[in-house]
């Protein structure tokens, strides 16, 4: 609900970072407990997304979720190096990014978040996160279709010589906590053995309509924070990405109602159900309107227990990003990458 009278971008419409709820990781860390993502779903432009993150800076966000296979980084360097020029200090910000899928090789490992810093114009990242357990490239911009020929099953002991390059990212004070993403409870269980380093969070969709329960539960339990993509039901996510049996959340008969009744638009209603919850939302929006109505939606007006269990109620166990690129043999269904039987899925 935007403040009567004035218009995102006004000195009215900056919202305190102080009253941002946040997040203690195991380490002691304090994370802001919503963010803005900058996955532009391949339709929102790099200079764009660095002008919402502009946007975004000037209303009050300090959390910027990045990734390197976004292509977009060195255009957030230069809007972080604007933020940071306009009084905002490094130490007040955190900043995400992510190792893609072609560069699981140990060795790759540094070069990759070296890139990614040099890119962002940053000394340190506060988290990287592995993107996706499985090493399969697929070109930008592919069909759901596309298999790359080196596909390969999740192979524990592959992903832990990865993760050990990722622990030694944090021994030499270029990133401050290590992460995984796209993970399930088996994968994470052998992760959480095995690992020098704990995973401080493991990024995840989550949604009024894919709550993922058992997941979210299991990465809390054991000292993770969940982080949360797709957060209104990614309605602009990628052709690839998108099936018949899809449903939105921000269209649910129940979000609407409860929207009404706090007169804000439904997307903001998924946001306070999640902050409210306990995971961190990573929203994207280009639009400064809506990024500051993101913000306000998580530091006003909180939705009630009955309207938190009325949302619990929704769970459809519906999966929007399902990840058929990544799949690695013929004739697989999505459901392979999941684990959905408990059990890693053998090659």
């Amino acid at each position: 609900m935007q403040t009567k009278g004035t218009s995102a971008g006004k000195a009215a419409d900056q919202i305190d970072p102080a009253s941002v709820p946040q997040r203690t990781l195991y380490t002691g860390a304090r994370m802001p407990a919503i963010g803005l993502g900058t996955f532009g779903s391949d339709h929102v432009s790099a200079a764009q997304i660095a002008e919402a993150v502009k946007a975004a800076a000037r209303c009050g966000y300090r959390h910027f979720d990045c990734a390197s296979v976004y292509g977009n980084e060195a255009e957030i360097g230069g809007a972080l190096t604007e933020v940071m020029a306009s009084g905002v200090k490094r130490e007040e910000l955190w900043i995400t990014s992510k190792l893609w899928n072609d560069k699981h090789a140990p060795q790759d490992v540094i070069a990759s978040c070296e890139k990614s810093l040099s890119d962002l114009r940053l000394s340190y990242l506060d988290l990287y996160l592995v993107h996706w357990p499985f090493p399969n490239f697929h070109p930008p911009n592919c069909d759901v279709t596309a298999r790359s020929k080196d596909s390969k099953p999740y192979i524990h002991a592959d992903y832990m010589k990865t993760w050990a390059a990722m622990e030694e990212l944090v021994k030499r004070g270029l990133v401050r906590h290590i992460g995984t993403s796209n993970m399930t409870i088996p994968k994470l269980k052998l992760v959480l053995r095995d690992a020098n380093v704990k995973p401080a969070a493991n990024e995840m969709e989550l949604h009024p309509h894919f709550q993922q329960p058992e997941l979210f539960e299991f990465v809390r339990t054991n000292g993770m924070q969940p982080i949360g993509y797709s957060p209104l039901g990614s309605p602009h996510r990628p052709e690839r990405d998108r099936t018949p049996e899809d449903t939105s959340p921000t269209e649910d008969p129940a979000i609407l109602r409860i929207a009404q009744r706090h007169g804000v638009h439904p997307a903001v209603v998924c946001i306070k159900w999640a902050v409210q919850r306990g995971q961190i939302p990573i929203p994207f929006s280009a639009n400064p309107k809506n990024i500051f109505n993101n913000l306000l939606g998580v530091t006003s007006d909180p939705l009630t227990e009955e309207e938190m269990r009325q949302i619990a109620a929704l769970d459809r166990n519906c999966r929007l990003i399902k990840g058929q690129v990544f799949l690695w043999k013929e004739g697989q269904s999505w459901e392979a990458l999941w684990d959905v039987n408990g059990e890693i899925t053998p090659a």
